[in-house]
């Protein structure tokens, strides 16, 4: 039931093999003769430092990986130097993480039914030291997840959604399909509207970044009600399937932003070769999101080190090959996509 829960994607998991296979059809166009001895890939983040554009995306759940959960994932994110963003729905509450010590994390916020439970959520995470809000827009129902259907998914009676145990919504009842959709249908607000982008900016001096956008209208109403940044995201193919890959969104959003707001991406990153390419097209980084929970399981702490660090050796090990000694020498020029004209090619001379 956890392994699925993680795995799956939604109806025909189309989406969910197109967030790989679409990394798989973007080549390269290295340049050689570069002196690649030294590669800085430190960048900024909302002006906070980071060691590599790779950070960590939110995931529910995460104790039902391993018994440490968020607090192992807090701490490897910490030691590596780069953001991790913690769940509304996470095993851990945002003071625990924050317990854990120093770090640069971002909070993931589902909009309840009921606001003041939203507004107490925000003020104890502003509190706890998180630096941004993830607000999820892709989710007014949850997605139609046919393994969590089959299996009943629930969360595991020894577990609780951590962030809202004071307030008797920290439990998920059985239901004849997914605990998880019966939850969703009953606190989630389907009303989520614009309005309430600006009405968060309202109650919390924390950026938002709006998370869940795939297209250029929606970056540009992204911008207009005052997001710090978008995050094109497909909930890791969990929602609506058949809608593109994320980095086959990633250019389009990017064109729209007009680089009034960073733009970052996440869905199917597992390679260094796969943040070039995000980078390539536009992206001011990227979150990983299975290959946490995965190596959470696998390893708990030391796992998630180790993802992060094969990850980063995989990334600048591709930056030396491509020529390109910081973030800003990755250029487009650096990749070729199946949308780009045919270069042209100058006519011999006869």
């Amino acid at each position: 039931m956890a392994y699925d829960y993680y795995a799956s994607g939604a109806e025909d998991q189309w989406t969910l093999e197109e967030n790989r296979n679409a990394f798989s059809r973007i080549l390269f166009r290295p340049r050689i003769l570069i002196d690649v001895s030294k590669i800085d890939m430190t960048t900024t983040i909302l002006g906070f430092k980071i060691s590599m554009p790779i950070m960590i995306a939110p995931t529910a759940f995460q104790k039902m990986a391993h018994p440490e959960g968020e607090y192992a994932t807090a701490r490897a994110a910490s030691a590596a130097g780069t953001i991790m963003t913690l769940s509304s729905w996470a095993t851990s509450s945002v003071e625990e993480v924050a317990s854990t010590g120093p770090g640069i994390r971002f909070f993931q916020l589902y909009v309840y039914k009921d606001r003041n439970v939203v507004a107490q959520l925000v003020r104890r995470a502003e509190r706890a030291g998180f630096k941004a809000i993830a607000l999820t827009v892709d989710t007014p129902r949850l997605g139609r997840r046919e393994a969590d259907i089959k299996n009943r998914f629930t969360l595991p009676p020894f577990l609780t959604l951590k962030n809202f145990e004071g307030l008797d919504l920290g439990k998920m009842d059985e239901a004849n399909d997914s605990g998880l959709a019966s939850y969703v249908a009953g606190q989630i607000d389907r009303t989520l509207s614009w309005k309430d982008v600006k009405w968060l900016q309202t109650i919390t001096t924390m950026p938002i970044l709006v998370k869940g956008v795939i297209t250029a209208e929606d970056t540009r109403l992204s911008i207009q009600a005052g997001a710090a940044g978008i995050i094109v995201s497909n909930h890791g193919a969990r929602q609506l399937d058949y809608v593109p890959a994320t980095i086959s969104a990633l250019e389009e959003v990017v064109k729209a932003a007009q680089g009034r707001v960073p733009v970052f991406l996440d869905g199917g990153v597992r390679r260094g070769t796969d943040v070039f390419k995000a980078l390539a097209l536009g992206a001011s980084g990227i979150f990983i999101g299975r290959p946490v929970v995965f190596s959470l399981a696998a390893e708990g702490e030391a796992g998630v080190k180790k993802v992060l660090q094969m990850l980063r050796d995989e990334f600048e090990l591709t930056m030396a090959l491509s020529g390109c000694t910081s973030l800003r020498e990755i250029t487009r020029d650096h990749i070729v996509t199946e949308w780009d004209a045919p270069r042209a090619r100058l006519a011999p001379r006869l």
